[in-house]
């Protein structure tokens, strides 16, 4: 166990926590939301400094970024707990665990030994990746730090329930996030992910104040947010609110967890929002989970080429040259 940061002592041995936007008040001896910080005499301790429950090299595409060192391998890492109970999570064997009784579980995997296999397989980059990175703050905060030293780059995949304390201290570290704004209503955040709304947006506009990469994930679910006003509201906020220039990926839902009586997106539909995010101005609109789809491509924004062609995680073209379009020379955005 490890020390928390980001806490303040109150009476009778009381504790809130400050890292996500729960702001938890925690009685001695109980934990907070995500299950994997609990108060000890007055001392928030966190519970999974450490402690991986996966470790993967991956294709960056995989997050998904496709505007972050396209074409790059990631090395991936993640502790069990999480701030959200979302109903269609892929990775709830490791994400609710410590909320469903299962207990923590983990090899042990310091901050110093993550940078060491980052370097030795050639990893562009650390992603904080599977489960929620804001639940092992201090893990991925020490880890990123080692990182930023040794020439490696560092990325949040994360929900984006964090509070400006958290982002604040991780940012000089962070170089990049993919947000997933799960949809844009306060019943869907209350009722599939036990969260609300807002708080997501602002991290959102705090990300791009601060400086960090930012791409976005929707998961579209079919008869829960997959409305084309929902979607248009989505798409103009990342237009009026962020840039256009941020990537939106759109990504197929498939059963999973407790929302196996939904049916997977239409293809249809996720070609429907591609349209949507491209009309309402963005540049770059992905479809996601759809190997083989024309929605996996990059195309310049300026005379419609196509620059990247993928199928999946796997890059089968690249026509950028130096971070610009072969054709007409625009310069394309991210960290390329």
């Amino acid at each position: 166990m490890k020390e928390a940061l980001l806490y303040d002592k109150l009476k009778e041995n009381k504790v809130k926590c400050n890292l996500c936007s729960h702001r938890c008040n925690i009685s001695d001896g109980k934990m907070g939301i995500c299950g994997v910080r609990e108060n000890k005499g007055g001392v928030l301790y966190t519970l999974v400094y450490g402690k991986a429950i996966a470790e993967h090299i991956d294709p960056i595409e995989k997050k998904p970024f496709f505007h972050f060192h396209p074409g790059s391998t990631s090395f991936s890492i993640a502790t069990a707990g999480c701030n959200f109970r979302c109903k269609h999570c892929q990775n709830w064997d490791i994400s609710q665990g410590p909320r469903e009784g299962r207990g923590i579980v983990g090899r042990s995997l310091p901050p110093e030994e993550v940078v060491r296999l980052a370097k030795k397989y050639n990893c562009k980059s650390i992603s904080y990746t599977y489960t929620e990175p804001t639940i092992f703050l201090e893990y991925a905060y020490d880890t990123a730090k080692l990182a930023k030293k040794g020439g490696i780059d560092n990325n949040f995949v994360t929900n984006g329930y964090m509070t400006a304390e958290t982002l604040e201290m991780i940012a000089p570290y962070l170089d990049a996030a993919n947000v997933d704004l799960k949809a844009f209503t306060d019943k869907f955040y209350r009722e599939v992910c036990g969260a609300r709304l807002e708080p997501v947006l602002e991290t959102l506009r705090m990300m791009k104040e601060l400086g960090i990469w930012v791409e976005i994930t929707t998961l579209i679910t079919p008869t829960l947010n997959d409305s084309k006003d929902e979607l248009e509201k989505i798409a103009n906020f990342i237009y009026r609110e962020l840039d256009r220039e941020i990537p939106w990926h759109v990504s197929r839902f498939y059963p999973h967890y407790k929302m196996g009586h939904l049916p997977p997106t239409p293809i249809e539909t996720l070609s429907k929002a591609r349209k949507i995010g491209l009309n309402a101005g963005l540049r770059y609109v992905y479809c996601g989970n759809t190997p083989g789809d024309i929605g996996e491509n990059t195309y310049c924004y300026n005379c419609g080429e196509m620059l990247i062609r993928r199928h999946g995680f796997s890059i089968l073209e690249n026509k950028l040259h130096e971070g610009r379009c072969f054709n007409c020379n625009s310069e394309i955005d991210g960290i390329l």
